[in-house]
This record gives C-alpha cells, structure tokens and sequence, in this order.
C-alpha cells in the first residue's frame, strides 16, 4: 500500500514543475460553470460569485500552457511584472473574480512567456471565441444529464470543435467545468490521453444563479 501511495505521489509531481516561461506546447481553456462549481465547493466558501444577483452560467477559470509530452509547467519566474489591480479587477466580469484573476496569472499566465496584459488579452480572446449554448442559460432548476450531452451541446454551437477536443469535469457528482484544448493559435485540437473525462453515467447541471 505505501508503493503505491508512493508512486502517486510521485506520479503528481512529474505533472506539474516549475518550467521556463514560454516553454509549452498547447493551451487547455477551462470554462467553469459557476452554478455546479457553487454547489460543489463555492458556497461552503461563501464565494460572492455565487450570489444570485450575479446570475453566472459559464465563467473562465483560466488558460493553461500543457506540455505535449504529458504535464504542464506552472508557477514560473516570468520575466514581466506582475498585474496591477486594475488590470485583475477587469478580468472580473468573465472570471467571477479579481483574486482568481491574480491566481490564474500567478500559476499559469507567467509560464505562457507573455506579459500580464497579453496573457489577459488571449485569455479573454479564446474565452470569447467560444460559443455558449443558449439551452444551459435557460435553466430554471437543476437538471440529470449525461456528461455528453453537454461536450455535444458545445461541439454543436462550435463546429470546430471534435468530440476529442471537448471535456466536461464532474466532481461531486456535478457539472462543474468543460475544458477544451487549444493549439497555441487557440484553434481546437485534440485533448492529451492524461486528460480524464467525467466517467460517470449521468451528473447534475445547476441552473445559472
């Protein structure tokens, strides 16, 4: 038992290293849906993005620099300064946040080798290029789904993009993220065999709040 224990750990720590600003092969887009991400883990922190004033559905958790080979590089010494205030309190109408803002720039924007403004620019670049499905807003109470309903729901709405390049995330049993891979162009690609995908039958879509 303490191999394996062992070995997951260790397997962890060859994922995620330190790495050289700008070294990196691919971009994962993590959109979260701010409803299931509420249910699951924001509410118990009293989030204010999970006050209903704000009626959130898809927000941007962040874009994160993937390494071909398996892994990703993250919280690197980049060579730019760090983002003023105002710059993370404008990244809050499409990440919830000025602070994830900051987190997102921190662990994953300073590996991409841009300057804070330019990781932001693209970030809301890919974030924009995404088309959201019309059928999620209209939710008025929570439904049961299969997790691929939702990859089909936004290969639909974005022709682009191929059921390999789509994936949805299910912790606790709820819709909470779908992550799409991006070539550092931000056209869609295949995602990497590390990548998993929510394996259960059927999870919870939270309506918008």
């Amino acid at each position: 038992m303490r191999l394996i224990v062992v070995f997951l750990l260790l397997a962890g720590m060859a994922r995620a290293e330190p790495g050289q600003p700008g070294a990196f092969d691919h971009y994962v887009l993590a959109l979260s849906w701010s409803p299931g991400w509420c249910a699951v883990d924001g509410d118990a922190r009293g989030a204010d993005q999970c006050h209903p004033r704000h009626d959130h559905g898809f927000l941007l958790h962040g874009l994160w620099p993937q390494h071909a080979a398996g892994g990703w590089p993250e919280f690197c010494q980049s060579p730019h300064a760090p983002p003023s205030r105002a710059e993370t309190r404008a990244m809050a109408d499409i990440m919830g946040s000025a602070g994830l803002a900051w987190h997102q720039w921190r662990k994953h924007g300073s590996c991409t080798g841009l300057s804070s403004q330019a990781y932001f620019a693209v970030s809301r670049r890919a974030y924009d290029a995404v088309v959201q499905p019309d059928v999620f807003r209209r939710l008025v109470a929570p439904v049961r789904l299969a997790p691929d309903v939702v990859e089909e729901a936004f290969i639909e709405a974005n022709p682009a993009l191929s059921p390999e390049a789509v994936i949805v995330s299910c912790p606790g049993g709820h819709v909470t993220e779908l992550r799409i891979c991006l070539g550092r162009d931000l056209a869609a690609r295949p995602c990497s065999a590390e990548m998993i995908a929510c394996a259960r039958p059927t999870v919870v879509m939270d309506p918008p709040r």
